[in-house]
């Protein structure tokens, strides 16, 4: 398409640079005519990195113009081209075609020295073709995404983890976004019900049963275990979307009484400790600070011990000391129901939670407050845990049921 010398996108931006790039939107704007968009066209500069649409063909052309292409774009997939011949392209691009200008040629991120611009071999014999496309698809899809999560990037950070991590230790042919889009190809193509989907009835590795199964009746199961998780972070999010609530997470820094008295967590040691250690994360006062509780409760108010029900909560410690424990505040996590209480293997289910608690520490999340009407990247830290006794051994998996059970104590415990 447009022939196969590409040289002109990288080269001195002359009368010859203008005249294929007029050929190139003149183009792209008939290629996105045919898919009834030409008011918006992808930009392929090195700024947005065909990662932002433009109105108009004059806006493209200045983009260009002025920032260049986008490093080895070579072929050009976002703008109607889906055959090319890269060995073409490969000879074309190493017969030592330098760049005009040096300036021009270093803004692209490229070495001076490197005469011939890389060209990918996505298409090489010596490769699995079905890899390949499958890869390339990835990443295309990927890029594309990136557009739509501007406002989540914590979302679109898990996709990208996820199409760079093994489906299981060992496996190099799929990852984890790859499995899933496979099979949701095949369910597509071929109109698979969910009933094609095998499940598994037991654990592989203890072989423990994962449904009640009526005697004579299998086809009627109920799961022996169910867990709910309602996800923390959308939650969090709407704290700071809601006015009063926004400058209730800023009490405590604004409105505190700091006269060196204990009236609010924050002045205690261990908030100070926070701050000192992690100075980035305490200089922003809206910064969550959670707490967790766990335990054990019967929901239907006797002694039986057929059921067994396990909430796990959150407390905001950045709000005021009479609404931290309030109902319309204390976030419900986690509900484990079913006729055993979790036990020491209370982890497996905290999983989901310990998953987005690390994605708020190590990461954070992309915030709107309506109280500053600005953005912020806000992380969490886990402040502490409170419990009974028996819940504290579950959680931290410190058995109690021995002759040096208290944690404080440990070998000078005292016991009869």
């Amino acid at each position: 398409m447009l022939g196969m010398d590409r040289n002109w996108m990288y080269g001195k931006r002359d009368f010859y640079f203008l005249k294929r790039l007029d050929e190139f939107i003149s183009h792209d704007v008939s290629h996105q005519k045919q898919h009834g968009d030409e008011e918006h066209l992808i930009c392929p500069c090195s700024i947005c990195n065909n990662r932002k649409k433009v109105s108009c063909a004059k806006e493209l052309r200045d983009h260009l113009v002025m920032k260049g292409f986008k490093p080895d774009y070579h072929v050009w997939i976002w703008h109607g081209e889906k055959e090319y011949d890269m060995q073409g392209t490969s000879n074309a691009l190493n017969q030592g075609n330098k760049f005009d200008n040096v300036d021009e040629f270093e803004m692209h991120g490229l070495d001076f020295n490197d005469i011939p611009i890389n060209v990918d071999n996505d298409n090489d014999d010596s490769h699995d073709k079905d890899n390949n496309v499958e890869g390339d698809n990835i990443d295309r899809m990927m890029d594309d995404l990136e557009r739509d999560f501007i406002e989540c990037p914590e979302i679109f950070q898990r996709l990208i983890d996820d199409s760079k991590k093994p489906l299981y230790p060992g496996c190099s042919k799929f990852t984890r976004l790859s499995a899933v889009l496979k099979l949701y190809t095949l369910k597509a193509a071929n109109g698979w019900s969910y009933k094609n989907y095998s499940d598994l009835d037991e654990c592989p590795r203890r072989k423990a049963a994962r449904y009640k199964i009526k005697a004579g009746d299998k086809k009627k199961r109920s799961p022996i275990k169910t867990l709910w998780y309602l996800a923390i972070i959308p939650r969090f999010i709407r704290f700071f979307a809601n006015l009063k609530d926004a400058e209730y997470m800023m009490w405590h820094h604004e409105e505190r009484n700091k006269d060196g008295k204990l009236r609010h967590v924050a002045d205690a040691p261990q908030w100070r400790t926070i701050d000192r250690t992690f100075p980035d994360f305490g200089g922003e006062p809206r910064n969550l600070r959670p707490e967790l509780c766990t335990d054990g409760i019967n929901p239907f108010g006797t002694l039986s011990t057929q059921h067994s029900s396990w909430a796990v909560m959150l407390i905001i410690y950045n709000l005021p000391p009479w609404l931290t424990t309030k109902s319309k505040y204390i976030l419900l996590t986690l509900l484990l129901s079913g006729p055993k209480q979790p036990g020491s293997d209370i982890d497996v289910y905290l999983a989901p939670i310990i998953e987005d608690l690390k994605l708020l520490w190590n990461v954070g999340v992309r915030v709107f407050d309506v109280a500053s009407g600005s953005h912020f990247q806000m992380p969490a830290i886990l402040y502490c845990t409170i419990n009974d006794f028996p819940a504290y051994g579950n959680l931290s998996g410190y058995r109690l049921k021995t002759d040096k059970g208290c944690p404080v104590c440990g070998d000078d415990t005292e016991s009869e």
